[in-house]
C-alpha cells in the first residue's frame, strides 16, 4: 500500500464493510479486490450502480402496486449518495390526505423524507410513496415502512392544517399583509412592487394579443399575496402554485388563476415557458419591474455574483418574448416600468438595460447555434428594440452570410472599409459625401453607382417593411458590380477629383450594406 497520510489518518490496507450488516475489518490486495470485498460487504462503492438499482427496484415495486414511479432525477442522484446498500421499499399515503394539493405532498416528501412520489395511469398522484433504505431486516422492512409513514403522518398533518387553515380567508384579504413586506430596502414594499406589476401588467396588454385587460390586474394584484399564507411559509418552493389554489377555491377566472401560477416562469432554460395572454403578462411586469427597479439603484449583476437572479429575469423575458413571438418595444417597457417608480428612479436605465438584454439574447441564442458576431452585426446598428425584428434579421444574414454572394460581398466590403479607414486616415477626411456622377470615367463604377444608388434606395424601404430576406437579396445583386469595379478601376487615381469620387463610391458600399447590419462585426 502506499505510504500516505491526510488528515491524521495513515493509509493502509484495511477497510470495513456496512456498518450495520458486515461491519468487521477487512484486508484487501488491490482495487479489484477491494471493490468486490466490499460488494461482498454489503457496500456498493459505486453510485452509478446504486442509482440503478433503485431507479429499477423502484419501477418493479411500483408497477406491482399498480402505480407509476414518479421520476425525479435530481432526487435519485441524491439518495443514490445517502445509502451504501438501497433497499427500496414502499409505503402508503392515509386517505384524508389526498384531497390536499399533490404540488404540497410531493414537496413534502421529497424535501424532508427523500421519499419519491408515484402517479396511477393518469398522471395523477397515487397514495404510495417510495422509500430508500440503507440495510437489509430480517423483517423484510415491515418496522422501516411502518416508521416512515408515521412520520410522514405528522408531516403530512401539519401540511393539511396549513391548507385548511389559509382557505379560511380569502385570498384578497391576505394581499394587504404585503405593506409588511420589503421587497428591497431601497425599492420599497412587496406591496408596492404589486401595484407597479399590475399598472404595467395592464400596459403590456396592448403588445399581447388576446389579453384581457381586467384578468390581467387581478391576476398581477393577487399574484403575491400568497407569500402571507401558512402554506408558502412552511413550503416557499410553492409559492404562485398554492396562489392559483387559492385563487380558484375563492372563484376567481381560471386565468387569473392560471397567471398566479405561472408568473414566475420561466425559472431557467429548461423550465417551461407560459403562452397564456393573461400569465404572459404579469410574469413579463414582474420581470421588468425588478430589472428595471436594480438597475435604477445600480445593483446589476457583476462577473459571478447576481443575488438577485436578475440573469434569470432577463432570460425569462427573452424567451416570453422570442417563444410568443410579442413584438414588445422593450426601451418602451422599461420606460413605462421606470415611471412607476416615480420621481426618485433617477437617470433613464433603459439603453444600459437594453445592453444587457443584448449579452443574455447573445448567450441565449449560442447555445441554439446562432452566432454571436451576427447578433453584434445587427445590435451594433442601434436603436433595435424589438427581440423579434432583431432575430428575423440575425436569420436573414446567417442565410446571406452562408451563400456564395454573400461570403464575396463580405470580402469586398472589408478591402473597401480598409481603404477608407486608410484613406481617411490618411487625408484627415471622411469620404460619406455625395458622389459625382459627371466624374465616373469608367463604365464599372458607372455600372456600381446605377447599382448602389438602386439598391440603397430599395433596401431600405425593404428594411423598414421588415423584409430583410428580399433586403439581404438586394444585397446579393451588387455582388457583380462590385467585383467588376474592384477588378477594373483604380481607387486611388492620380487625378485628386477622380480618386475623392471613387473613395466616396466605395463609402456608399459601406453605407448600403450597413443599412441590414454593421458587416465590421462579422468575424471570420
Amino acid at each position: 500500500g502506499l505510504n500516505l497520510e491526510f488528515a491524521g489518518i495513515t493509509a493502509g490496507v484495511t477497510t470495513r464493510g456496512h456498518a450495520f450488516m458486515a461491519p468487521a475489518t477487512i484486508e484487501v490486495s488491490d482495487f479489484a479486490d477491494y471493490k468486490k470485498s466490499l460488494k461482498a460487504a454489503k457496500v456498493e462503492i459505486d453510485p452509478e450502480v446504486r442509482k440503478k438499482t433503485i431507479a429499477e427496484d423502484a419501477a418493479k415495486m411500483a408497477k406491482g402496486a399498480g402505480v407509476v414511479l414518479k421520476e425525479d432525477g435530481a432526487l435519485l442522484d441524491e439518495v443514490a449518495g445517502l445509502v451504501e446498500w438501497p433497499v427500496v421499499l414502499m409505503g402508503s399515503i392515509d386517505a384524508e390526505f389526498m384531497e390536499v394539493p399533490p404540488e404540497v405532498l410531493i414537496t413534502s416528501m421529497r424535501k424532508h423524507q427523500k421519499y419519491f412520489a408515484t402517479e396511477d395511469d393518469k398522471g395523477n398522484l397515487a397514495a404510495k410513496f417510495i422509500v430508500v433504505a440503507n440495510r437489509e431486516t430480517a423483517d423484510g422492512g415491515r418496522k422501516v415502512v411502518a416508521g416512515n409513514e408515521r412520520v410522514l403522518r405528522a408531516r403530512l398533518a401539519d401540511a393539511k392544517f396549513f391548507w385548511d387553515q389559509d382557505r379560511k380567508t380569502p385570498l384578497s384579504a391576505k394581499a394587504p399583509q404585503l405593506k409588511e413586506r420589503i421587497f428591497h430596502a431601497k425599492l420599497g414594499t412587496l406591496d408596492e412592487k404589486v401595484d407597479r406589476m399590475q399598472a404595467l401588467a395592464a400596459e403590456l396588454c396592448e403588445f399581447v394579443p388576446d389579453a384581457d385587460r381586467d384578468k390581467v390586474r387581478s391576476a398581477a394584484r393577487l399574484a403575491k399575496a400568497d407569500l402571507s399564507t401558512g402554506m408558502v411559509g412552511e413550503f416557499p418552493d410553492l409559492q404562485g402554485i398554492m396562489g392559483a389554489y387559492y385563487a380558484r377555491h375563492d372563484g376567481e377566472h381560471a386565468k387569473v388563476a392560471d397567471a398566479i401560477a405561472e408568473h414566475y416562469s420561466p425559472l431557467g432554460p429548461s423550465d417551461a415557458c407560459s403562452s397564456k395572454p393573461e400569465s404572459v403578462c404579469v410574469s413579463l411586469a414582474d420581470k421588468i419591474d425588478s430589472l428595471v427597479g436594480f438597475w435604477s439603484i445600480d445593483e446589476k449583476p457583476t462577473g459571478s455574483k447576481d443575488p438577485y437572479a436578475l440573469r434569470r429575469a432577463a432570460l425569462g423575458v427573452i424567451r416570453l418574448i422570442i417563444e410568443n413571438k410579442l413584438r414588445l418595444p422593450l426601451l418602451t417597457a422599461f420606460a413605462q416600468s421606470q415611471g412607476l417608480y416615480g420621481a426618485g428612479a433617477g437617470e433613464a436605465v433603459g439603453t444600459d438595460l437594453l445592453g444587457f438584454f443584448a449579452d443574455r439574447l447573445k448567450v441565449h441564442l449560442r447555445e441554439q447555434g446562432v452566432k454571436h458576431d451576427h447578433i453584434d452585426a445587427v445590435f451594433a446598428l442601434g436603436g433595435e428594440d424589438d427581440l423579434c425584428r432583431l432575430l428575423a434579421r440575425v436569420e436573414a444574414l446567417a442565410d446571406f452570410l452562408g451563400s456564395d454572394d454573400g461570403e464575396n460581398l463580405l470580402t469586398a466590403y472589408r478591402r473597401a472599409a480598409n481603404i477608407l479607414k486608410i484613406e481617411e486616415k490618411k487625408d484627415g477626411v471622411s469620404y460619406s459625401g455625395a458622389v459625382d456622377g459627371d466624374l465616373l470615367r469608367e463604365r464599372e463604377e458607372q455600372d456600381l453607382f446605377g447599382a448602389l444608388r438602386d439598391a440603397v434606395q430599395s433596401i431600405s424601404a425593404m428594411v423598414a417593411d421588415e423584409k430583410f430576406t428580399e433586403a439581404m437579396s438586394a444585397l446579393a445583386h451588387l455582388r457583380a458590380p462590385v467585383d467588376a469595379f474592384f477588378d477594373k478601376v483604380t481607387v486611388n487615381a492620380d487625378e485628386a477629383d477622380i480618386r475623392e469620387n471613387r473613395l466616396k463610391l466605395l463609402s456608399m458600399i459601406r453605407t448600403a450594406l450597413e443599412g441590414v447590419a454593421d458587416f465590421s462585426r462579422i468575424e471570420g
